[in-house]
């Protein structure tokens, strides 16, 4: 990509630096996520930074096309450091993204409050100073051979240079390079590897993309990846494999919390939380207490927490008694990462066989994974990326997947997901579930000891067999199969059309099941969000259970799903 070199660091430097920045990562993707090795192995780092960097990259633009629809005049520094800032915090993913979420964050913090067109040298000193300040707080355990390692050294050396922002940024991008190939006599496990730290790495490449923002060069030369050490050359080993003494060749973060020990943790979980200061700080030691790979970034009342726990639903549970938590991602890590075995035991293999799921709602996202399912969690407007799902796929550490994507609207990005996982070499099955509901039902028959397709075609037959609805609030005026609705009236969509308009939430579900039912049923599945109240659920239940004998309901809490109930009927 080419550029026009940026003097001082304004808003055109912010767009600049992040396109180069997101240029860098995705060239580099695949080495990253080739040497992680710490703290879990789930060798995805190159890919979490990516997606960081992308959200980022997405905010800027969106701010600079805002303006161009105003008018002549563009954003201003503020706008659109805080728009980077802002916008890596509700799009990090793992522990690197998280981390490298809040390093744009410091820097914005500097950036920005100073209410200046653009800043110099001077100032990018300070941003990059505060940025690894404030990046190595936000880690509960802070452990040197890390992403928080390097990056001090890039403040320290942006610290003692002179100049503008290209020779700071040079300085900066020099001491991060040494401090990477150093890493491995900080780190025992990245020895072993013989690698550097992968998410040390990925923040060498965010650097040199600043250093081609102000100068208009790439600096010269690869960053370390794997390196010699006294004993000899040492060769990257893939992720999901281990070293003889038992340490994972492999990671999820390649970030700065504690060393991961192979009996840990069962689950990464991450979510945005809304929330005030004095409730984050009592969430952290309640967390700290939980689990391991602790981060909580951010602040102004929006955070960004990164945990692996082995109980999922307490953590999100933490989350809600300290605010409003959304965007809640729940992975297993599987049988072939960093926790499932001690020192000492054979190497682990991938799984045989794992179910990936998007869902809708916090409360789905609990019931899946404890089922064992990894989730992908989709916000109303917010649909995962086909890159958010083969990374969901790859994190699944299963040599066959089975990949449901839970809404019509779906169905060719998780397609597209599944085509490039089997290109690297997976077996992977599409069901095209329509809804939650169905999803639930083609995860109570699966079973992973049958064949591959045999197990596919039944959980494509319980999907198949399970009509879905949905009762929701119209936000406008429109055209419906049903008639035409106001903003306001309750809608009751039966297989993803307008069957039923009404003004009261009860009597449109109840209107809508006995639809159902009329054609037979066995098992009404009822999903409650967040907002909708508890009795609806029991007056429903009591409907099927005096209208239609033989037939069983079963209620879950969705959380913030969109919908304010979800039906299923088998």
């Amino acid at each position: 990509m080419a550029q026009v070199p940026q003097t001082f660091f304004d808003a055109l430097a912010v767009r600049a630096w992040c396109g180069l920045a997101l240029d860098a990562l995705g060239r580099a993707r695949e080495e990253i996520d080739a040497i992680n090795v710490y703290p879990v192995a789930d060798g995805d780092t190159g890919t979490n930074l990516y997606l960081t960097v992308e959200s980022a990259a997405t905010a800027v633009e969106a701010v600079f096309a805002g303006y161009a629809a105003e008018g002549p005049e563009g954003p201003t520094l503020a706008d659109a450091a805080r728009a980077m800032a802002h916008g890596a915090l509700i799009g990090a993913r793992g522990n690197s993204g998280t981390i490298l979420a809040q390093l744009l964050r410091g820097m914005a913090q500097v950036l920005a409050g100073d209410g200046a067109a653009h800043a110099d040298g001077q100032g990018l000193r300070r941003a990059l100073r505060t940025a690894a300040d404030s990046a190595r707080r936000a880690v509960a355990h802070p452990v040197e051979g890390t992403v928080l390692t390097v990056a001090s050294a890039a403040a320290d050396a942006a610290g003692g240079a002179q100049g503008d922002c290209g020779e700071v940024a040079r300085a900066a991008y020099d001491g991060a390079r040494a401090a990477l190939a150093a890493t491995p006599d900080q780190l025992a496990v990245l020895r072993r590897a013989g690698v550097v730290d992968a998410g040390g790495r990925g923040l060498v490449a965010v650097l040199a993309a600043l250093v081609e923002t102000f100068t208009g060069e790439n600096p010269a030369g690869p960053a370390p990846g794997a390196y010699r050490s006294t004993a000899g050359t040492h060769a990257r080993t893939p992720p999901g494999t281990r070293t003889e003494h038992g340490e994972p060749a492999g990671c999820a973060g390649g970030g700065g919390a504690a060393e991961a020990t192979a009996a840990g943790p069962a689950y990464e979980v991450i979510y945005l939380l809304e929330a005030e200061d004095a409730a984050v700080e009592r969430l952290r030691r309640r967390l700290d207490g939980l689990g391991d790979s602790l981060v909580v970034v951010g602040g102004d009342g929006l955070w960004n927490v990164h945990v692996h726990v082995d109980d999922a639903g307490a953590a999100v549970e933490a989350g809600v008694e300290a605010g409003r938590p959304h965007r809640i991602r729940i992975t297993h890590f599987g049988a072939g990462d960093a926790h499932a075995t001690g020192a000492g035991r054979p190497p682990v293999e991938r799984a045989a066989r794992a179910v990936v799921a998007v869902v809708p709602g916090e409360g789905l996202a609990v019931l899946y994974t404890g089922a064992g399912a990894t989730t992908v969690l989709a916000r109303p407007g917010e649909p995962p990326a086909s890159g958010e799902l083969v990374q969901a796929v790859r994190r699944a550490h299963a040599h066959e997947v089975v990949l449901l994507p839970n809404d019509a609207e779906l169905r060719h990005t998780a397609a597209a997901a599944a085509e490039q996982a089997r290109a690297e070499g997976l077996r992977v099955a599409l069901i095209p579930t329509r809804s939650a509901v169905q999803g639930i039902a083609a995860l109570a028959v699966h079973e992973p000891e049958r064949r591959f397709d045999e197990d596919v075609v039944a959980m494509t037959s319980a999907a198949g067999a399970t009509r879905y609805a949905e009762i929701a609030v119209a936000e406008r005026q429109s055209w419906t199969m049903a008639g035409i609705c106001q903003a306001g009236d309750v809608l009751g969509l039966i297989d993803g059309d307008v069957a039923v308009i009404g003004d009261d939430v009860t009597a449109t579900a109840t209107a809508v099941l006995d639809r159902m039912l009329s054609a037979g049923g066995e098992m009404v599945t009822l999903v409650l969000g967040d907002e909708t109240p508890r009795t609806l659920a029991t007056r429903l239940e009591t409907h099927v259970r005096e209208g239609y004998l033989a037939v069983d309901t079963v209620l879950y809490q969705g959380g913030r799903q969109g919908a304010l109930l979800l039906i299923g009927v088998e």
